[in-house]
């Protein structure tokens, strides 16, 4: 299988640490995509010309991180970062829910900046995003609990961790010094799972 990804993706990153979890990353080769390149061969893989996309071993294709995620799970035997379908399954994915949205209102913020000049750049916009990171972080640090060390992560820690993680990367972790029980709880799942350092974007 091929991944196509881009490094500094968080929703990619999402892909490989749920691969290496499992055991697939062996089974699955990770090719880089340009999403702004309409030459890219993704926008033939995936007309919404996004990643993370996975390609499978017939040609057919999978996306969003969503559906990636939840097909990986199956094809380890289920129910290894999904639990079976029931209450435990859909607290797993509001988890991930929640951290796909905050992953998305910040590269919302980050699109807006690097694709719009400064005087033609919406502040209303711009806020409105940072509110949906802001809530969402507020509640995550209200539950965190500290991280199960030798745990396996299920899919919606495994999310979180690749939000706050694009947080540090792209907003040089100014959301740390609110939230300390979300840092302590990182700092836990980052020694509890090494694919976390192993697929972080450095600088």
């Amino acid at each position: 299988m091929i991944l196509r990804s881009s490094p500094p993706s968080p929703f990619g990153r999402k892909v490989k640490i749920a691969l290496s979890v499992l055991g697939l990353s062996d089974r699955v080769s990770i090719e880089v995509a340009d999403t702004s390149n309409p030459a890219d061969s993704l926008r033939g893989q995936n007309p919404l010309g996004k990643i993370p996309t996975l390609i499978l071993d017939d040609g057919t294709t999978l996306y969003d991180s969503r559906v990636i995620v939840e097909y990986l799970d199956w094809l380890a035997g289920g129910g290894k970062i999904l639990p079976p379908p029931g209450p435990a399954r859909f607290a797993v994915l509001r988890a991930q829910a929640l951290a796909d949205g905050i992953m998305d209102a910040s590269i919302l913020r980050i699109y807006e900046t690097r694709f719009r000049e400064e005087a033609r750049r919406e502040p209303k916009w711009l806020d409105h995003q940072a509110g949906k990171v802001d809530r969402g972080l507020a509640q995550l640090e209200a539950t965190a609990m500290s991280y199960a060390s030798g745990a396996t992560p299920d899919l919606g820690e495994i999310a979180l961790a690749c939000a706050l993680g694009y947080l540090d990367l792209r907003f040089s972790g100014e959301w740390r010094a609110a939230h300390p029980r979300l840092v302590a709880w990182l700092d836990g799942f980052a020694a509890a799972t090494p694919a976390f350092e192993a697929t972080r974007v450095k600088g």
